[in-house]
């Protein structure tokens, strides 16, 4: 038997704990995988002091960032982010962390290529926007970011003009905005130049179908949310710890 895990912060909605006890009680596997709900970074650096019984761990916001300081060895591609969201831990103890949500995030993405152009508009600059960028940057994508103030890297929402829509054909959902229980959120773009040419994809993933998708939908445009990258991202996982 081996256990696993997730490190996050109010963490009962977790995807991951269903879905890895699914795939072991139908792979036939006696193994465990447990929510580890840390309210603190004072309690992440205690759990982090103890001999951990796992032999893999998820990480979830806002500790993906906060755990890089307790690991032993960190993946290239989990440096390059700047975000842990797996870790490995070795039979002598090493902790190895690396980041899956790029890899989650093209498999969910492929289907829905090639788009006519490579220009994303990128909605949040926070933790979960990271492992976003790396990918598109990957595939030679055009960047822009919007966040709720402007910035030299980013447009405010105000700056969304009809011309910055029209030239960016994939809108990603980097906020939490319309996550349940505020299924009617979505973050502030005029979706009325939304085209038929245009992808939404939508890292929230609970309500299946979200406000920014359904306005998106209402105009044309293809749209995704993100469960896919969630069974990608976790896959990945699965492939690291029993590497």
């Amino acid at each position: 038997m081996a256990r696993f895990g997730l490190i996050g912060k109010n963490i009962d909605y977790s995807f991951s704990r269903g879905y890895f006890g699914d795939k072991f009680k139908a792979s036939g596997l006696d193994h465990t995988y447990e929510n580890v709900d840390l309210q603190s970074t004072e309690e992440l650096a205690a759990f982090f002091e103890q001999p951990l019984p796992f032999q893999g761990l998820n990480v979830t916001i806002p500790y993906k960032a906060a755990v890089i300081p307790y690991l032993d060895e960190l993946d290239s591609v989990a440096e390059a982010i700047g975000a842990v969201n797996t870790i490995k831990i070795t039979a002598d103890g090493r902790k190895i962390g690396y980041n899956t949500d790029h890899y989650g995030f093209l498999k969910a993405l492929e289907p829905f290529l090639p788009l006519e152009d490579r220009s994303a508009l990128i909605l949040g600059t926070g933790g979960a926007a990271a492992a976003i960028v790396h990918t598109l940057a990957n595939l030679d994508f055009r960047i822009q970011f919007v966040s709720r103030e402007a910035s030299d890297s980013a447009l405010s929402y105000e700056q969304v003009s009809r011309y910055v829509i029209l030239d960016h054909l994939l809108i990603v959902n980097c906020t939490p905005l319309g996550t349940h229980p505020h299924t009617e959120q979505s973050p502030a773009i005029p979706y009325d130049f939304i085209t038929n040419n245009h992808l939404l994809f939508d890292l929230v993933y609970n309500p299946e179908v979200t406000t920014f998708m359904k306005n998106g939908a209402k105009l044309g445009a293809a749209t995704t949310n993100g469960y896919q990258m969630l069974v990608g991202q976790a896959e990945k996982a699965w492939e690291i710890w029993n590497s």
